[in-house]
């Protein structure tokens, strides 16, 4: 391993981001009470132009007001390239509470992007005198994005979650495709005359982990857009989850459930995870660098991916 120790993310839940438009706070305390770890209250595309203004002030209402319980409360103000986004950030931090966790940044193309957000930040955050410093998320969903995918991770000491957004990542790309997420019809291959399907959005996903994990950062699969299907959403996050995201986005409250389902450890595996450790406890003692589980090899790179699941079964509570 490198000397440069890979730091350890955020010890916070992360298994699904609930979105919400800010223009619509009727939703917000049925929100509140979902079982979602991170509720995201929007001001981006979910809001019309003409509702910029009535949608942050429903938000900044509404954190103080609403019980949000234990949940990471965030808030995805609008792009850089946009009018609105200044105004996101100084309404926020000096209207609402300390209750505000987090800021969504979308379409990050770069590390400059992250640093103009945390300098504005900063400076409200000096001038308002708010004791809790605010955590950024940030979205990448265009070619920059990807392209910059490490510098963004490194960007930033408030940076503490990184999520993939198909929909503007296919746009920019000029991916034939408008769905949001899944599989698609024509990424295929053939052989014998049987379609075998693939993941366009694997290489991607993977890099976006890589980048996060070097960086301490937490890695988070977004939209799916079709929320009648729940089997393409499942097989979606447990791809994701497979390949170290922490969590996934609903769009849609049918969606958490499933969200939380792939990303809770099964009581088999969080017992298996646990077995490990002993197993590996017990070779410590015996002066052993690795033992036998089950009739498998498992040493230190076993103990590592053991850990990651009890710890996230520790968090969750089971």
């Amino acid at each position: 391993m490198s000397f440069r120790i890979q730091p350890a993310p955020p010890a916070r839940l992360n298994r699904c981001q609930l979105f919400g438009p800010g223009s619509r706070p009727s939703i917000f305390e049925k929100m509140g009470k979902s079982e979602a770890d991170v509720i995201n209250l929007d001001l981006e595309d979910s809001v019309a132009p003409d509702d910029k203004a009535e949608a942050r002030a429903n938000i900044v209402q509404a954190i103080g007001d609403v019980d949000w319980g234990e949940k990471t409360l965030s808030v995805r103000i609008n792009g850089l390239d946009t009018p609105y986004w200044y105004r996101d950030v100084v309404d926020m931090l000096e209207q609402a509470g300390d209750r505000l966790d987090q800021m969504m940044i979308p379409k990050v193309g770069n590390a400059a992007d992250v640093y103009a957000v945390d300098a504005l930040v900063t400076a409200v955050e000096a001038a308002a005198g708010r004791k809790r410093p605010i955590a950024l998320e940030v979205i990448i969903e265009t070619a920059a994005g990807i392209a910059h995918v490490e510098e963004i991770a490194a960007a930033s000491p408030r940076l503490a979650a990184m999520s993939l957004g198909a929909a503007d990542f296919a746009a920019s790309m000029g991916m034939a495709t408008t769905g949001i997420g899944g599989t698609q019809e024509n990424y295929y291959m053939a052989r014998e005359g049987q379609k075998y399907w693939s993941d366009p959005w694997h290489w991607a996903q993977a890099a976006i982990v890589a980048a996060c994990r070097t960086h301490g950062v937490l890695p988070v699969d977004g939209p799916f857009g079709d929320f009648s299907d729940d089997e393409g959403f499942r097989a979606q996050a447990l791809r994701s989850a497979t390949l170290g995201m922490v969590g996934k986005w609903a769009i849609h409250p049918k969606q958490v459930a499933l969200a939380n389902e792939v990303f809770t450890p099964t009581e088999t595996a969080v017992t298996e995870a646990r077995e490990i450790l002993e197993a590996m406890e017990e070779a410590k003692r015996t002066g052993q660098g690795a033992a036998v589980y089950k009739g498998r090899l498992v040493d230190l790179a076993s103990i590592r991916q053991a850990e990651v699941i009890v710890r996230q079964a520790e968090m969750i509570g089971t």
